[in-house]
């Protein structure tokens, strides 16, 4: 399986990966003259040779009206003459306008809306007023354009990333000084594992947020895979460590992993604080968390609880099975499971993006449409579910 994994030890931000993806090609220059041909007004994009910690990689250029401008630098700001306050309404012309390919389009709107989206929870605004001061200038459109363009020239598989290291520190942003990650890109981040503190500085863009949110079926180790193509997408500033995303293009089989079982036997909880004790670990990031009827000590009705998580996630799924259920002792099994692959593709509908996702392997193949995306389209339209997937159902 065509397996394209990320290392975002290093944060991500849209320049860097557009970079990253782009050593992968086997011919840049033939895609960036392409990327130019598509005459996007003022905007030109070249790469160039970049060395962090001795190593070489790509740092990816836009100019826009000839002056070059960064995402790292500018992002959280917008005091630049280029710098325009787009809205979602606003951005989908200027992108319908690139004449991209309608699937690349379908994901560069599916990318900014989720922007608009955790913007939107931030500010407590509507998505329709929501304006992007930060990632709605051309450069930034550039960037997420470029990256969803590679990402169908290399047209992996699957896409797998490590957890996201978002820095330290605070942020300036267009409203103010803001702690590193950015409420906006922790929302985009919901569910993803991070981490950060050691670089007081924000590594982890909204726009890099959104683009790993989007395109990464899974966040965790590297798989088992042999490696066919290296890429180092290079940022701007310098630390200890070489700032840059790598990414490796190869060949993975099919999928095992190490998970973590726990349990417990209970006879003295009420349903509801069951209930919400699974909420919680189930916020804290478990795989699964189920009960099941158990007979305890002297023939007493009791309740089983099982927690499934990831290896790295034990500890604090132990103490938030101590601190909200009544048990005083937790159960411990490594397991192996078998996982099929999973893969998600956008499919460009009349009623807007809707992301597919896929399962494939040991002669199966299963798929189902994103959730998110089908509530907001029944949000939008007024209508239920079960007739926004009959209506979709009914497109393919």
């Amino acid at each position: 399986m065509k397996t394209l994994y990320l290392d975002c030890s290093m944060g991500a931000a849209g320049d860097m990966l557009a970079a990253t993806l782009l050593e992968l090609l086997p011919d840049r220059q033939a895609f960036l003259d392409r990327f130019n041909a598509l005459g996007i007004p003022g905007v030109t994009v070249s790469a160039e040779p970049s060395v962090k910690c001795g190593v070489t990689g790509t740092h990816f250029h836009v100019s826009v009206d000839g002056v070059e401008e960064d995402e790292h630098l500018h992002e959280h700001h917008h005091d630049h003459e280029h710098h325009h306050h787009s809205g979602m309404h606003e951005i989908t012309h200027i992108v319908e306008d690139m004449h991209l390919d309608p699937a690349v389009e379908a994901d560069v709107l599916a990318v900014y809306r989720s922007i608009a989206e955790a913007e939107s929870q931030v500010h407590g605004e509507p998505i329709e007023h929501i304006h992007f001061h930060e990632v709605g200038t051309m450069d930034a459109i550039v960037d997420v354009a470029a990256v969803c363009l590679l990402m169908h020239e290399l047209h992996p598989d699957t896409v797998v990333a490590s957890p996201v290291n978002v820095g330290g520190g605070t942020v300036h942003c267009a409203h103010g000084i803001l702690p590193v990650p950015a409420p906006a890109t922790a929302l985009l981040l919901r569910d993803i594992p991070m981490y950060g503190g050691a670089i007081q500085s924000e590594l982890c863009t909204p726009t890099g947020a959104a683009l790993l949110r989007h395109f990464v079926a899974k966040f965790g180790a590297m798989p088992l895979m042999r490696g066919a193509a290296y890429g180092y997408g290079m940022g701007k500033k310098d630390f200890e460590q070489a700032n840059c995303v790598r990414a490796i293009l190869g060949e993975s089989e099919g999928e095992t992993e190490e998970i973590v079982e726990l349990s417990c036997d209970m006879d003295d909880m009420t349903g509801e604080a069951l209930g919400f004790a699974s909420e919680q670990l189930f916020a804290l990031g478990a795989r699964d968390v189920y009960t099941m009827p158990v007979q305890m000590k002297k023939g007493r009705p009791g309740v089983l609880l099982r927690v499934l998580c990831m290896p790295e996630q034990r500890d604090i799924m132990v103490a938030a099975i101590f601190r909200h259920t009544t048990t005083i002792g937790i159960r411990e099994a490594r397991l192996r499971r078998h996982v099929l692959d999973r893969t998600i593709e956008t499919l460009d509908t009349a009623y807007g993006p809707v992301r597919r996702k896929t399962a494939t392997g040991y002669g199966v193949e299963r798929g189902k449409p994103e959730y998110e995306d089908l509530a907001h389209i029944a949000r939008e339209r007024g209508v239920s579910l079960s007739e926004v997937r009959r209506l979709i159902d009914g497109e393919n």
